[in-house]
């Protein structure tokens, strides 16, 4: 008989004992959620969205840029600022980082009326337009 062979055999009933290891966990996928509010867009590849709790980055250029499309606005639901950049009230439904307060990927996105976030007391007041022609 081998002399270790009662060593192995203590050790093998020793593991089938043991609790069976945990099954890695599944990596999370942050749930989807819907926030609305101000949206800026006031220089090429820079966006933001400014709701009840933050300003959440959407894009900035040469750096981050969110996935997914971008509101559309019709001329009656957006401020001009800056050529054809400025600013609109907007839902957008998307996956965020709490920590950096980024978008990563929008998945819906819809303009409002601007009254909609003018009337929103929760959101900052924006600046009166002197050329009415910009809304």
């Amino acid at each position: 008989m081998n002399p270790l062979a009662p060593a192995v055999l203590a050790l093998a009933a020793l593991a089938a004992c043991a609790p069976a290891q945990a099954a890695p966990r599944a990596p999370t996928h942050p749930a989807p959620v819907t926030r609305c509010g101000w949206f800026d867009n006031p220089t090429p590849g820079n966006a933001w969205l400014t709701d009840r709790q933050a300003q959440w980055v959407i894009g900035v250029q040469g750096g981050h840029q969110a996935d997914g499309d971008w509101p559309d606005f019709p001329d009656d639901k957006w401020v001009s600022t800056n050529g054809h950049h400025g600013y609109g009230c907007a839902c957008l439904r998307v996956i965020d980082d709490p920590r950096t307060h980024e978008i990563r990927r929008i998945l819906r996105a819809r303009p409002r009326p601007l009254e909609a976030c003018e009337r929103d007391p929760a959101l900052p007041r924006r600046h009166p337009v002197a050329d009415s022609a910009q809304r």
